[in-house]
């Protein structure tokens, strides 16, 4: 509980003992037949009542005239404020000397609001613990001694020490020591990872076994801690649909029932004066109309939505699914088409040569003319050919490198004319290619203008790939698509093998954002994109949630996509859905369950039939009970 909460605590404790004793002190009783007078009474009991509701109310009163100042008039503050102030008005206007009610009804609100405070900061807490990465300190080395400072403070390339039990402060590379590291904080995962020394090394995990002294690449403020904290902090703020429709509901609800209030005080008994000529009942009435303000408080939607919506983005991220705001929440909940890179998101990405085909030189220098045209890309089937060719390659004997998009490389290696790619870089270099049968990425290679032979690199598809399209079609999506730049029969093989709807192959970059606008146009629900967040930039923005996958440490991924999953786990896309499906679940629940009870107590009120303790319980019990439906949503770990 927080001072604030105390403090609400004591408040209320010194109210209620004050308002029991006022209540005996004020009304006569009988006991063994003899009557014992008011202590107080008149104008010292009207004080007493008003310092009494001073104590419990006082920070209603200033926020309701805040309120006003600011052109915000009519919030739960100046129901409330109203509501009780019209209570005493009413019993001064009756002389009937009980301020009770008054009192009770903002004794009860403001019991209602710390309940919830408390039900709120538990949420936040127990999404602070499930994200508890952010680091307090860098061990930095210095003249023999470990020194403690501020990961703000450490700048890139030092040498920083993590010690067993420590959280990771910097994303960096490991130079000495090997260990195991728990992950489970950033992607959910329960298996520790083992690491040695030349492994890159991100901030947020906590160090297990051995020492590691690491070198620092990134400052603190671009660190993966960092970048998923401040994701995390920020989903607030982008809102979802149902969240701007409680907020434009709260906007037109509340100044319709201050005025259907105040007809409600005034208009029957006109209607008694005018029509029937008798007598108005004013005070009747106007109670009527306090209780009615007092049941319309949209408290329960105003706070338990939002409040859902930060449960489910909390409860998410502890699976390591970064969501984030509300607003791709509810999008996620509503996918029935997913769409799926190949290389790296259903495959591992890990590529290695399995043949040499066709070769007119010896194989070993198809090799190397291969691996040294493509030096300068990062793409895994590049890396894939320098792993086979073993050797350091030497950049000087290679120059006039030209990367076509979607096609291959054409360099010169040695003063010697190589071209390497697939099939449609061989014809647009009109040089006829030998047609391989072996499943897998082909690399053609063409030397002086004449074709030389072709590589096969073939890549592995994940071991929870298949059952990751099983459970998508088990929590509602109704198609499964995948879009590659690899050829068609190695495209067919992957898409059969994981039951897929659809497959399109041999696709450039740009037509995979057409081939998406495409799927746009004829979808039903809404479309998701599976990539690795870094190459996949401009499809997924251009679906209507881009989701990256194994993008853990990846600051493009974690720019270009709504959804980050934090490890390489395909079955994470569809608990994520089942995550945001169970937090709008419970949002339609809260909205439902707060309209329904609040309109047949307006009604009542309305009609006499409930009074403002009613009322005021009414309201209270609602929202308690809305805010623990919402603490629901962090609860997603069997899902």
């Amino acid at each position: 509980m927080t001072k604030k909460q105390k403090k609400m605590l004591v408040r209320i404790i010194i109210a209620t003992v004050a308002l029991v004793a006022l209540y005996f002190a004020s009304t006569k009783i009988v006991i063994g037949g003899e009557s014992f007078g008011k202590i107080f009474h008149g104008i010292p009991c009207l004080i007493l009542y008003l310092a009494v509701y001073a104590v419990i109310g006082y920070d209603i009163l200033r926020k309701a005239f805040k309120g006003i100042l600011n052109g915000r008039v009519f919030d739960e503050n100046f129901l409330m404020a109203v509501a009780t102030l019209g209570a005493f008005a009413l019993a001064i206007y009756e002389k009937s000397g009980d301020y009770n009610e008054a009192i009770a009804v903002m004794l009860f609100y403001q019991v209602g609001e710390l309940f919830q405070g408390i039900a709120v900061g538990k949420s936040r807490r127990n999404i602070s613990a499930l994200m508890d990465i952010r680091p307090d300190y860098a061990n930095v080395e210095k003249d023999g001694a470990i020194e403690k400072v501020s990961p703000d403070e450490v700048e890139v390339g030092t040498i920083i020490v993590v010690q067993p039990g420590e959280k990771v402060p910097i994303d960096g590379i490991i130079v000495e020591g090997t260990s195991t590291l728990n992950t489970s904080a950033l992607t959910g995962e329960s298996l520790p990872r083992e690491t040695f020394v030349g492994d890159e090394i991100i901030s947020g995990c906590i160090n297990l076994t051995g020492v590691l002294k690491i070198r620092t690449t990134k400052n603190f403020g671009e660190s993966t801690v960092s970048k998923i904290l401040e994701l995390v902090e920020n989903s607030s703020s982008r809102k979802s649909k149902s969240e701007a429709f409680i907020s434009k509901f709260a906007r037109v609800y509340t100044p319709i029932v201050c005025f259907g209030a105040l007809a409600l005080a005034v208009l029957p008994p006109l209607f008694r004066i005018v029509f029937l000529h008798s007598e108005p009942v004013w005070n009747e009435w106007i109670y009527r109309a306090l209780t009615f303000l007092v049941i319309s408080c949209p408290c329960a939607l105003v706070i338990s939505i939002p409040l859902s919506f930060f449960a489910g983005i909390g409860g998410a991220s502890h699976e390591g699914i970064l969501i984030k705001g509300s607003n791709y929440l509810e999008v996620l909940s509503k996918v029935r088409t997913v769409v799926f890179d190949k290389t790296g998101t259903l495959t591992e990405g890990v590529f290695e040569v399995v043949g040499i085909h066709h070769s007119t030189i010896d194989e070993r220098k198809l090799l190397e003319y291969a691996a040294l045209a493509e030096c300068s890309s990062s793409h895994p089937i590049s890396k894939s050919l320098q792993k086979a060719y073993g050797k350091k390659i030497d950049r000087n004997r290679v120059c006039d490198i030209e990367e076509i998009s979607g096609s291959g490389v054409k360099a010169k290696i040695d003063g010697t004319d190589v071209a390497a790619g697939n099939l449609k870089l061989m014809k647009s270099l009109g040089i006829d290619a030998e047609e391989c049968h072996s499943t897998g990425t082909i690399v053609h290679v063409a030397i002086d203008g004449k074709y030389s032979g072709h590589i096969v690199i073939s890549d592995v598809i994940k071991k929870n790939s298949k059952a990751a399209i099983e459970m998508l079609k088990k929590s509602g999506v109704e198609k499964t698509v995948m879009l590659t730049g690899d050829s068609k029969k190695v495209a067919r093989e992957v898409a059969e093998k994981l039951c897929l709807d659809s497959v399109y192959s041999e696709l450039l970059p740009a037509d995979k954002v057409s081939k998406v606008e495409e799927l746009l146009e004829n979808k039903n629900g809404m479309l998701a994109f599976v990539g690795d967040g870094i190459n996949d930039a401009p499809v997924l923005s251009r679906s209507d949630i881009g989701i990256a996958m194994g993008a853990l440490g990846s600051d493009a991924a974690i720019e270009a996509a709504d959804v980050v999953l934090m490890d390489d786990d395909p079955m994470k896309i569809s608990k994520g859905i089942r995550i945001s499906k169970k937090c709008l679940r419970i949002v339609y629940q809260n909205i439902v369950f707060a309209l329904t009870v609040k309109f047949a107590c307006l009604v009542l009120g309305a009609l006499g039939i409930t009074n403002m303790w009613l009322a005021i319980f009414a309201d209270v019990g609602v929202m308690v009970i809305a805010v623990l439906n919402a603490i629901r949503a962090l609860r997603v770990g069997k899902m």
